[in-house]
């Protein structure tokens, strides 16, 4: 069951790790999944433009990839590539306090693992109150802590 955070050309050390792997095992539980291998990579914008324009043929910035590696079903495994600079710039725009966002953005790559997707209103509405509840439970964590 292990959860890894890398990072990959900049310089970022995620506050409360050992908290952050709860909240984000529970998340999976939560969903019916047990997490088995997942690695969070922090990287810049233009690392993630590469990858996005790389592996995906997407020709934009993003804040987040999210790689499916799971082979077995409730099993998660995967790569979640998340750009500090974006979630930066996000959190800016959105008048957001940028380790809210970073909370945020990491627990919307679990949940693209879980099966929640995003492309069409819907999906988009959907993926954004599954956020907002794991943010909720992550402070809910934080403060009986």
């Amino acid at each position: 069951m292990a959860i890894n955070f890398f990072q990959e050309d900049i310089n970022y050390n995620l506050p409360q790790k050992n908290l952050t792997k709860r909240w984000l095992r529970e998340i999976g539980q939560k969903e019916g999944f047990k997490i088995t291998d997942l690695n969070y990579i922090f990287c810049t914008d233009e690392y993630l433009y590469q990858i996005n324009v790389d592996y995906l043929d997407h020709d934009t910035y993003t804040d987040i990839i999210t790689f499916d590696n799971s082979e077995e079903e409730n099993l998660l495994e995967g790569d979640i590539f998340v750009s500090i600079e974006r979630i930066i710039d996000n959190a800016k725009t959105q008048n957001q306090d940028t380790y809210r966002e970073t909370i945020r953005v990491i627990s919307h790559g679990l949940l693209h693992l879980c099966g929640y997707k995003d492309k069409t209103k819907e999906e988009a509405q959907l993926m954004r109150a599954k956020e907002d509840e794991a943010i909720k439970h992550f402070f809910e964590l934080k403060e009986n802590t």
